[in-house]
């Protein structure tokens, strides 16, 4: 069994991180961390996670922990994985982190959206981002993996295809992301409380939310150009579960067909990307609790424009699923193992 430690293991993404690997054959959690929860049991905050009776929250002690695990993930917030991952990693452990902080490979742009200075450049040059569909064969060799946001998650799987085979135009990208409340984390905030979010919908970080440069980074780096794209978030009175559109003029003359042949033969061989038949639209309700990434196409004859439709499970392919799949792939590992059949749903 490999040990594996998680820290920050009582929020939202630590709670499923805990959930999915309650099922991994090859997988043993030797300890888990919590600030606020420190000396509680596993089970007194996910009542669900049966598995982990006799597992206690521990303070985040990194030279304590060094030589626990070989394997990290961190669910910590932006800003506080930074020095802990470049412990880990310059003491050759495996790192899967689930903050923002090695995401963005200019670390002036993380400055700019972020607000803080990145003080371990070295480190971040070695990060791989871990989105499986595009840096797989990267993936397999890195010791360092910044998991991606949740929204460019959904945005980027949606594009990928139509920027790797040029059909659309690069100058007007349009992405609307709808999310459930679970990701704006675990904590007590007004905001996303019951009464505030309950029979309300609204749009939130015009133009400013901080995903938008990976986003663009990332796009950019697909089709060898800048790209700027909007980007508006919306808050959903529920849970979980993310659902993006995006619109953009078409750069190519192709019919409806030809685009979806496209898509699904860039995804043909992706376990976790699923091409609906033309005309039906992905929901959130129906890849709730999995890693799947539904993808559902139209393309608007009329407006010469073409609207890729992507739903996500913002906790699981955005978050903590994504990581095991990029630990499994790390590991050498079948990248579906206690994917395919997540157990333990509350």
């Amino acid at each position: 069994m490999i040990p594996v430690v998680i820290c920050g293991g009582s929020g939202y993404t630590g709670g499923e991180l805990l959930r999915i690997l309650s099922g991994h054959p090859y997988i043993k959690i030797v300890a888990v961390t919590s600030e606020k929860s420190a000396g509680k049991r596993v089970i007194e905050i996910f009542p669900h996670l049966h598995k982990y009776n006799a597992l206690i929250y521990e303070p985040l002690n990194k030279e304590k922990l060094l030589n626990k695990a070989d394997i990290f993930f961190l669910a910590l917030p932006h800003g506080t994985s930074q020095d802990i991952v470049n412990f880990l990693f310059i003491n050759n452990k495996r790192v899967i982190d689930l903050s923002a902080d090695y995401r963005l490979t200019d670390p002036k742009v993380y400055k700019r959206w972020y607000g803080i200075p990145h003080k371990f450049v070295s480190t971040l040059k070695k990060a791989v981002y871990g989105l499986p569909e595009i840096y797989r064969g990267k993936i397999k060799k890195a010791r360092l993996i910044a998991n991606p946001g949740c929204y460019p998650t959904g945005a980027i799987l949606g594009l990928l295809p139509a920027l790797k085979n040029k059909l659309i135009d690069i100058s007007s990208i349009i992405i609307d992301s709808k999310s459930g409340t679970s990701g704006g984390g675990r904590k007590a905030d007004l905001a996303v409380s019951y009464c505030e979010v309950n029979e309300g919908f609204k749009a939130y970080g015009i133009g400013t939310h901080r995903h938008t440069p990976e986003i663009e980074q990332e796009l950019s780096l697909l089709c060898g150009k800048e790209i700027k794209v909007n980007f508006t978030p919306h808050l959903l009175p529920v849970d979980r579960g993310i659902l993006t559109t995006i619109y953009a003029p078409m750069g190519k003359k192709k019919t409806a067909g030809e685009v979806v042949k496209i898509y699904n033969e860039t995804y043909k061989k992706e376990p976790f990307v699923r091409i609906l038949e033309y005309g039906i639209y992905p929901n959130i309700k129906n890849i709730r609790g999995t890693n799947i990434c539904e993808i559902g196409l139209k393309l608007n004859e009329r407006t010469n424009t073409l609207i890729v439709v992507t739903a996500i499970d913002n906790l699981v392919k955005g978050a903590s699923g994504q990581a095991v799949q990029n630990m499994n792939i790390m590991m050498g590992i079948n990248e579906k193992t206690a994917l395919d059949t997540i157990a333990l749903f509350p």
